[in-house]
């Protein structure tokens, strides 16, 4: 499979994912947004990945690129119907490129925190291989409110209802983070605004012991990763 990776901060990567593409023998094309790269034809690949970021949505003005990047989706999901992974910002990108709404969220979100399956993620293809409930990584101050047309709520939770939605057949999007790493809490927290929402929601000294509870929880998300993985892929080849 040839992939599209769109990205808007250098260290918000795929993560573990990198490791199963490269197992898998994917052969991978990455656009860096912030870096002033721009997207080539998407007539080549058979799969988009939009990775998260510090930006958000309805930031146009500031970040430009927001333009195209919204069209190139809305194109590649709603036109050529192909298939399309969005985690966090790419999930809020999903659901705003194809006509659903995003706002800063009513409580933001930084932690190991629990989520669950709605009675539509309990059946849908991906979702229902999950744990139910499921801990996950979240650090988001914006969230999904509406979906688009013809999406499906698949996890939710109190504090964010839209947490996971399929749009179709063929397009996931996930406002918690799959890809994590033992580098993702380190290298992340060195982005001035999410350094700054670590700091809001868990305290000025969070962070050495929110390293260590993710780290602790790693091989729980690196096998749910692994299980979303192989069952992502099942849609991938399908469609």
């Amino acid at each position: 499979m040839n992939l599209l990776i769109l990205q808007h901060a250098r260290v918000e990567h795929p993560g573990i994912f990198r490791n199963f593409f490269q197992e898998d023998g994917f052969r991978t094309h990455t656009v860096e947004f912030d870096e002033g790269e721009t997207i080539p034809s998407l007539d080549p690949f058979d799969l988009m990945v939009v990775m998260g970021g510090p930006q958000d949505v309805w930031q146009e003005d500031e970040y430009p690129w927001f333009v195209p990047e919204k069209e190139a989706i809305r194109k590649w999901v709603a036109d050529m119907k192909r298939p399309y992974l969005g985690i966090c910002l790419g999930h809020q990108l999903l659901a705003d490129a194809l006509g659903g709404r995003v706002t800063p969220a009513t409580t933001p979100e930084v932690g190991v925190l629990s989520v669950s399956k709605t009675e539509a993620g309990e059946s849908d293809p991906v979702t229902r291989a999950l744990p139910d409930p499921l801990n996950v990584l979240q650090w988001h101050g914006a969230e999904v409110v509406e979906i688009p047309p013809g999406g499906t709520v698949l996890v939710s939770s109190d504090a964010c209802p839209i947490q996971a939605f399929r749009y179709g057949q063929h397009a996931y999007g996930m406002q918690f983070h799959v890809e994590v790493t033992e580098e993702t809490v380190q290298t992340w927290a060195t982005i001035p605004e999410y350094a700054r929402a670590l700091a809001d929601a868990l305290g000025p000294e969070a962070l050495p012991g929110f390293d260590r509870q993710v780290t602790a929880e790693l091989p729980r998300f690196n096998q749910n990763a692994l299980t979303l993985y192989d069952r992502l892929k099942d849609v991938w080849t399908k469609t």
